[in-house]
């Protein structure tokens, strides 16, 4: 065959591909509407987060057209669920769960602590916003629970930290040697501070209680694996 059609016919496979892949970018200028969010139940917004962190382990995350996403979220944001997670810069729970501009709220603050301004934020996300899913997110190696074992002190750190020490204190008891170079203690602490937490958003709050007792939003905590980007989930 000549080389001229030969040619011709991989340009227009170039470009076909290359219109396809255009149309994927951009065609998720979608972003959550009050409709969708609405009909959207507790459940079904747990595994929305969980096939997008299998897609981010897996390095497969959705084409998405940013900045039309913006656009169209600045009429109006209705997202699906609410995070509480560390301010950890290798932690974005929109990149984690593979999740777009105007799909989730997400609290952050050292070692994904809970405090009365952290429930006011949940308070707001779900019974004023409509977010139909609250999930606190911690993960391994957190240097906020590290500086809770040590018991340091530093400023308005010291008292942050004081929020995680009775996780450590639960799991202490289980490792001989109550130190931060224990990778054991450590994660086995965030894991209790992040139980914890979800106890205290039932116990310290009685809006989000009472949505929960009814079922209009649901509960879950995450661990994430720093090495992997896989969220490892607990029920309520």
């Amino acid at each position: 065959m000549p080389i001229r059609p030969l040619l011709a016919r991989a340009i227009t496979a170039l470009t076909l591909n290359a219109f396809i892949l255009t149309v994927a970018q951009a065609s998720p200028a979608i972003v959550m509407t009050r409709d969708a969010q609405a009909a959207i139940t507790p459940a079904q917004a747990l595994e929305k987060l969980k096939e997008g962190n299998a897609r981010f382990v897996a390095g497969k995350p959705l084409h998405r057209n940013l900045r039309a996403q913006a656009a169209a979220a600045a009429k109006g944001q209705f997202p699906f669920a609410s995070m509480v997670s560390c301010v950890d810069s290798r932690t974005s729970s929109e990149l984690i769960f593979d999740q777009g501009i105007g799909d989730i709220f997400n609290a952050r603050v050292a070692g994904n602590i809970i405090d009365s301004d952290v429930l006011g934020s949940l308070e707001f996300t779900c019974k004023v916003a409509g977010s139909k899913l609250i999930v606190v997110v911690g993960h391994t190696a957190c240097g906020a629970v590290k500086g809770a074992i040590d018991k340091v002190e530093m400023g308005n750190l010291t008292g942050l930290l004081q929020h995680i020490e009775p996780a450590v204190a639960e799991v202490a008891p289980r490792f001989p040697q109550r130190t931060s170079n224990d990778p054991g203690l450590v994660d086995a602490a965030a894991m209790a501070n992040v139980k914890r937490a979800l106890q205290q958003i039932r116990e310290q709050s009685p809006v989000l209680r009472e949505m929960l007792d009814r079922g209009e939003i649901g509960l879950a905590g995450a661990m994430v694996d720093l090495a992997t980007g896989k969220a490892t989930f607990l029920a309520d």
